[in-house]
C-alpha cells in the first residue's frame, strides 16, 4: 500500500467553498483503479491549510491510472484553482 500525502494551502477566504467542492470531487478519485481510501483533514493552527491522505494499492495507480485519466482532468478543473501555492505530493510506504 502506498500513502499519497499532499499539504493543501487554500487561497484566503475560500476554505468553505473548497470543502464543498472537495466533497463533490471525492467520488471522482474513489472510482480509480487501485484506490483504497482518502481523508481530508483541516489544520488547527493554519486556518487555510489541509492535508490530503490517499491510500493506493500501488504508486502506478496514482501516477498513471489516476493522473493520466480523463477523471483527473475533471478533478483538476474542480479543485486546482483553490491552491496557493500548488501542493507538492509525496508518496510513502
Amino acid at each position: 500500500m502506498i500513502l499519497e500525502v499532499a499539504v493543501l494551502n487554500i487561497k484566503q477566504g475560500f476554505s468553505k467553498e473548497f470543502e464543498q467542492t472537495f466533497a463533490q470531487a471525492s467520488p471522482i478519485i474513489s472510482k480509480t483503479k487501485g484506490y483504497c481510501s482518502h481523508e481530508l483533514k483541516k489544520c488547527i493552527e493554519k486556518e487555510n491549510q489541509y492535508i490530503l491522505l490517499v491510500n493506493w494499492e500501488t504508486l502506478k495507480n496514482h501516477e498513471v491510472d489516476f493522473r493520466q485519466s480523463p477523471d483527473y482532468q475533471e478533478w483538476r478543473k474542480l479543485l486546482h484553482h483553490f491552491y496557493e501555492p500548488f501542493p507538492k505530493v509525496l508518496h510513502y510506504y
